[in-house]
């Protein structure tokens, strides 16, 4: 079966990642352990994912002229990325991820935008060819909310799925919201998104409900341990998470995407595909860093086949 055409418009940066023993709170400064560096950014996690997953995939985005671009654009050649459309700045330098990640795995990130800030309508109207015939495309907010607009206007006037990830969380106005087909919010990004406090399933509920009556036309809410809630207009259901031991959960949420993204666009229904995409990233959660942790096709279609039982992961 060929691979499913899929274009992610996002953000791309180099993670910069100190592990702790827990996460600072604010004005301490604590003595951590090893230091990396990851590929990362939202669009580019996704992408990335999307790639391993078994898409065909093209990244639309903005980076620097500099060594954090350069090295970026090599990641994406190795996963065999489409980079047509990845456009060098030469003004602006790619932008940058401060993370710690704590003994149990949990994160904190600060970000610098960079050259993701300067990533526009027009750069998006550059790659309409490959948006026109792709089977889904993939936004989150890292970038212009312009930049957003213009790829799922052109992606809805020609049929193309549209998958958005309301992260990092900000509200969004119903003319975006009525050309996406499948949001993706985890909790605090449903709270900000609707005004309903999730605590429960009857929260879910009410949030999936306000977003879809705004025209979005299925809702995934990730709920971390408890795995993830599924609503659209036939009915609402909670896909519990798989069990595996965390060590890191940076990206975990854009492996999901990418995964998601994947499944879906090879024609499987909502709740098969949330489960793929599950497992991916369950297998992500188990290793270091963003792109790093994403796994290969093969990897998560063996881990489906080795589990049938369900519990906590970080989404």
């Amino acid at each position: 079966m060929p691979k499913p055409k899929i274009v992610v418009v996002g953000s791309s940066n180099t993670d910069l990642i100190v592990k702790a023993d827990r996460i600072p709170r604010p004005g301490e400064t604590i003595l951590g352990g090893a230091f990396h560096t990851a590929a990362g950014g939202k669009g580019a996690n996704q992408a990335v994912a999307a790639a391993r997953a078994g898409g065909e995939v093209a990244f639309v985005a903005r980076i620097g002229a500099d060594v954090f671009g350069e090295r970026a654009i090599a990641g994406f050649a190795a996963d065999r990325i489409d980079v047509s459309h990845v456009v060098q700045d030469m003004k602006t330098p790619s932008g940058v991820a401060l993370i710690v990640v704590s003994r149990e795995g949990e994160n904190s990130i600060a970000v610098a935008s960079g050259a993701n800030a300067r990533l526009s309508p027009a750069d998006v109207r550059r790659a309409a060819s490959k948006i026109k015939t792709a089977k889904a495309v993939l936004l989150q907010l890292e970038i212009p909310l312009s930049a957003v607009n213009a790829a799922a206007e052109i992606a809805a006037k020609n049929k193309v799925r549209v998958i958005l990830n309301p992260a990092p969380a900000q509200r969004l106005d119903d003319d975006l919201l009525r050309h996406v087909d499948v949001l993706t919010p985890n909790e605090i990004e449903a709270e900000i998104l609707t005004g309903v406090v999730i605590r429960g399933k009857k929260d879910m509920d009410e949030a999936a409900a306000r977003l879809l009556h705004r025209g979005v036309k299925a809702v995934l809410i990730t709920l971390g341990a408890k795995g993830v809630y599924v609503a659209d207009a036939s009915g609402r259901e909670l896909i519990p998470a798989f069990k595996v031991k965390v060590v890191d959960t940076t990206a975990a949420g854009d492996v999901f995407n990418g995964a998601l993204a994947v499944a879906l666009a090879e024609g499987r229904g909502l709740h098969d595909a949330a489960r793929f995409a599950s497992a991916a990233a369950a297998l992500s959660v188990t290793k270091l860093g963003a792109q790093p942790s994403a796994p290969a096709r093969s990897a998560i279609d063996r881990f489906l086949r080795s589990r049938s039982s369900v519990a906590g992961i970080g989404i």
